[in-house]
């Protein structure tokens, strides 16, 4: 009869376990249109276009390479960007997402599906969330198990600080960085958990392909390294940590060499020397424990001794190199945005022009429940949940959200980094939750249907089964009588070790079941309101594409499409050599829409190009001409609004010049621009902040918009300086609601020959006076 139920039970378990995986599959795919249809609300409420500044550049970068091919996407020099200097484009931009943006797009072609260049642009970001939460799923499947993953995934899936960055619309490296970030991070622990050397060379790969896409690969190859070194430190040293590290290292360095924006970078610069440092590490004891199982114990102490002393000699020999490597950069090896994350006083100080940027600045506290909603809440009983019973994964996993909470709340932009961390761990506190609610719930049932089922109503075949059980308890009784003695402790030896086991283990936690339903149901009210405002943050609050702002008012919803507008113009009024001046925020924009060839952009890699700028942005009108001037510029670009109330203008970003400019041209000093440490521009504003070419620039005929009174919406406050001319610029364009203002250089006035005669005859009457034509920079 055993042998009969053991092979109804194995079908039954086989049948289980098949219907069980292909409910996951459905659920993933469930997942996965998810993920991809919450972000289309952009696409729903306005149109399929580009957000941003960034992605600009990118769609035009994708545009070329469709075009052009690879190889003249590898040697293209553009001449349209910071002029004169221009840019070599295959070396100085990750090219992940336009490689992958470009296979797709010739992959749609060849399959007859004609879609365009920018459509493939603006849908890549939401197909490659679906990959995300797919990948967050088989990574937390590794750490806690099938519920646990699918849990995650979902919470990834409607994350709202991962759908700021990935929306329809969204073409910025992250759209694709995120998923090989956590793609990388699951062929490491599946490497570790398995000591595969197929899934190493695979986690090689997906790192090689992190490198191609966003510049924070430099996270995973610090946080691998620290949870390798923290596994050796508490003794959690095995052959599958070797094998999952070691290929990571080699071939992962040796590929990322291949980058041309990265090249040598991947062994010259101090954000990979910890990789390095923990390598000899591993190999110093991967060798001493091959080694205590060739030796005897006295040996082997002597093989210790000698083999840390190589070590500490190679160790302080490698040490060395890297100080001699590093000693002659001011930044010892650092870039400025790794010592910014270091030190988060580092850019204010140093580098002004990282820390003009938004993104760069780091989150207050109602960001982060903007950004992860509940999970804040949920994250630290994931990591409790994490310790029992605690694993290399699950260590990992805890590494993993300690570093991104700490780098989150450096810079703003990192959020995105600390939301798959914080999906992990919700996921795993919301599937353990679940497991001890209804496994209560269950108990609390089953114990209801034993108590309720009377006795006549037990079955003649469970007398049946007693009797038999009782015949075979005597026949078992028989056979141990004739046992010898010897034989009788061994049994009772061997049937006590068991019986240890079993009271040392731990009993599951079973929950009053009010209490049970109770949580349950404000788990459910918790997941309830994070979809809600998850919902709304997709649609409302990171739909909007920043060049095309809409408000809403009594009179209905207005749309402000003025950047579009002002590209337009300069693309139909302007000839195609001209170059226009504009801060560096527009200048993806205006290259890419309007087709122009600009000074600065937000590549923002030449400080001393946008200083110049700032410079002439803060000079007085006849200095800030010169400057634009020597630059051939003919066009300048001013984003102003204090009509419509636009915040992000350049008059609320005019300090950043002023800063930026005064770091290289010492004559620009921020406190002539403040009146008592306080930013102004009513009618206390300081005379050097009233004749700046920003504020005429901004101000020029702003009266005539309120009848006289020139009140600025976004300051609010009357503008101090109301009526005055230009001599040096004239004005070719406003937009519809004066969020673009467009001028134009003056020609040179041409010299008079009478007046010159008359300014001789001046001269030569008083005294010789040397006359020294005056620097436009000073």
């Amino acid at each position: 009869m055993a042998a009969s139920t053991d092979s109804t039970a194995a079908p039954s378990s086989t049948l289980r376990h098949a219907s069980g995986n292909i409910l996951a599959l459905f659920i993933l795919l469930l997942i996965g249109v998810l993920a991809f249809s919450i972000r289309l609300f952009s696409v729903i409420k306005y149109e399929s276009v580009i957000h941003e500044f960034d992605p600009y550049f990118n769609y035009r970068v994708t545009q070329f390479l469709t075009k052009n091919g690879v190889y003249d996407f590898w040697n293209w020099f553009d001449d349209r960007t910071w002029y004169p200097l221009g840019r070599v484009i295959g070396g100085t931009v990750y090219p992940g997402l336009t490689l992958t943006a470009g296979t797709m797009w010739k992959v749609l072609q060849s399959l007859n599906i004609p879609l365009s260049v920018e459509t493939v642009c603006v849908f890549t970001a939401p197909v490659f969330s679906a990959f995300a939460a797919w990948a967050t799923y088989l990574l937390t499947k590794e750490v806690k198990g099938v519920g646990a993953g699918l849990t995650a995934a979902v919470l990834l899936a409607m994350v709202p600080s991962y759908i700021s960055r990935s929306v329809a619309g969204s073409y910025d490296n992250e759209a694709v960085a995120i998923f090989a970030l956590i793609f990388t991070f699951y062929l490491y622990i599946k490497t570790l958990n398995t000591g595969s050397l197929f899934y190493a060379t695979l986690n090689s790969i997906a790192y090689f392909y992190m490198v191609c896409s966003w510049g924070g690969y430099t996270f995973i190859i610090n946080l691998i390294p620290m949870h390798v070194l923290l596994c050796i430190v508490t003794g959690r040293y095995s052959p599958r940590l070797y094998i999952a590290y070691a290929p990571l290292v080699v071939l992962g360095t040796l590929m990322a060499a291949l980058v041309p924006v990265v090249g040598f970078n991947a062994v010259m610069t101090s954000e990979h020397f910890a990789s390095f440092l923990v390598f000899i590490i591993i190999h110093v004891v991967g060798l001493a424990y091959y080694i205590k199982g060739l030796l005897s114990p006295k040996m082997f102490k002597v093989a210790v001794t000698l083999i840390v002393s190589v070590g500490l000699v190679v160790c302080c020999a490698v040490v060395a190199v890297l100080i001699a490597v590093v000693a002659s950069s001011p930044t010892k090896g650092w870039s400025g945005r790794s010592l910014s994350l270091l030190d988060p006083t580092y850019a204010s100080k140093y580098i002004p022009i990282i820390a003009s940027v938004s993104e760069h600045q780091p989150p207050t506290w109602p960001s982060y429940f903007m950004d992860i909603n509940v999970l804040a809440f949920l994250v630290p009983a994931g990591i409790i949940a994490c310790f029992s019973p605690l694993s290399d994964a699950s260590s990992f996993v805890i590494l993993y959200i300690v570093m991104s909470a700490y780098f989150s709340g450096v810079m703003v932009r990192l959020m995105l980094v600390f939301a798959p961390a914080a999906c992990i761990m919700s996921g795993i506190a919301l599937s353990e939750a679940f497991d001890v609610f209804t496994r209560s719930i269950k108990f609390y049932a089953f114990q209801v249907t034993e108590v309720s089922t009377p006795w006549d109503t037990v079955s003649a075949s469970t007398v049946v089964v007693q009797n038999n059980v009782t015949e075979a308890d005597k026949k078992e009784d028989l056979l141990k009588e004739r046992v010898s003695k010897k034989n009788k402790k061994k049994e009772k030896e061997n049937v006590e070790k068991p019986l240890k086991k079993s009271q040392t283990e731990k009993k599951p936690l079973i929950l009053p079941v009010e209490a049970s339903v109770f949580a349950l149901l404000l788990t459910v009210l918790l997941a309830a309101f994070y979809v809600v405002h998850s919902v709304w943050a997709a649609a409302e609050a990171y739909s909007a594409p920043s060049i095309v702002l809409t408000s809403h008012s009594r009179d209905g919803l207005h749309v402000f499409d003025d950047f579009r507008e002002a590209y337009a113009w300069l693309s139909h009024n302007t000839h195609v050599d001209d170059k226009v001046a504009s801060w560096w925020d527009y200048g993806y924009q205006t290259t890419a829409m309007a087709n122009r060839t600009v000074i600065v952009d937000n590549n923002t890699w030449n400080n001393t190009h946008i200083a110049t700028v700032g410079t002439a942005m803060s000079s007085p009108e006849k200095p800030a001409w010169e400057i634009f001037n020597s630059l051939d510029v003919k066009y300048v670009l001013v984003v102003f609004g204090g009509v419509v109330g636009y915040s992000s203008d350049d008059i609320n970003k005019f300090l950043w010049m002023v800063r930026i400019g005064g770091g290289v041209f010492p004559h620009i000093k921020e406190p002539d621009y403040l009146r008592d440490g306080q930013y102004r521009i009513d009618s206390q504003a300081t005379p050097t902040m009233l004749n700046s070419l920003m504020y005429k620039l901004s101000y020029f005929r702003f009266v005539e918009t309120d009848g006289g009174k020139g009140y600025d919406r976004v300051r609010g406050t009357e503008i101090g300086r109301k009526h005055f001319k230009l001599t040096h610029f004239e004005e070719v364009f406003t937009t519809h609601h004066w969020m673009v203002r467009i001028y134009k250089l003056k020609p040179q006035k041409n010299r008079i020959r009478g007046k010159t005669k008359k300014s001789r005859s001046k001269t030569s009457r008083t005294k010789t006076r040397t006359i020294t034509k005056r620097n436009p920079w000073h």
